[in-house]
């Protein structure tokens, strides 16, 4: 049975500041640095087989930590970057909200059918990174495997595993560092774990969870 590890990033600046970042490449903060190291020296999965993740620079200094410390490469995927926000990006909520308030209050309460300003739309987000993850399963028959990847688009791949609408996507919470976990059965998806931060409380749930990747 192939189990799949989503990952959010750690904290960056503008994490902090409240902007929008989307395909703005930001580094992570001090404190999204320390909660990698955190994941990492706390992950919940001893075996893993292969680490995917964006590209984009706070997903991939997430996912190298993790990377280091099981002695596994980490391959970039594009397709799991996050949503382009286009002219959002950079900028917070209210100023956003000030110059698009319709298109803004879209972007809560119907982000299905959203598209930022000269951006993208979460639809076409999932459809790239399901289109993605699908791929990596087929690839990969009963391996662990970990992708670390951004809030919104592991919000529109759980949505995927769970059969739920895109538009209810922000009914699910992602953390920074946030572990979710999925099962991959022949009938589909599982989601057996979202949003654990344990890890960065210097605890863990190695026991648990490494008995979920022995389960066949």
């Amino acid at each position: 049975m192939t189990k799949l590890i989503l990952v959010r990033h750690g904290q960056t600046v503008w994490n902090k500041l409240g902007k929008y970042q989307g395909q703005a490449d930001i580094e992570l903060s001090e404190v999204g640095k320390e909660q990698a190291a955190l994941l990492a020296r706390n992950f919940p999965i001893e075996k893993v087989d292969a680490i995917y993740s964006s590209p984009l620079v706070r997903a991939r200094e997430t996912a190298e930590a993790l990377g280091t410390a099981l002695n596994i490469p980490v391959e970039t995927c594009e397709e799991f970057c996050e949503i382009s926000f286009g002219k959002w990006e950079g900028l917070t909520y209210d100023e956003i909200h000030a110059q698009w308030p319709k298109e803004h209050d879209l972007l809560f309460t119907r982000p299905d059918l959203l598209t930022c300003p000269d951006g993208e739309g979460f639809t076409q987000v999932q459809e790239r990174a399901t289109a993605k993850m699908e791929k990596i399963i087929r690839e990969n028959p009963d391996k662990t495997l970990v992708i670390v990847a951004h809030g919104g688009v592991i919000r529109t791949l759980l949505c995927h595993a769970l059969g739920m609408p895109l538009k209810n996507m922000w009914h699910i919470r992602q953390d920074n560092t946030a572990v979710n976990l999925v099962a991959v059965y022949n009938e589909g998806l599982m989601v057996e774990l979202m949003n654990s931060t344990v890890h960065l409380s210097g605890s863990n749930l190695k026991t648990n969870l490494n008995n979920w990747v022995k389960k066949s």
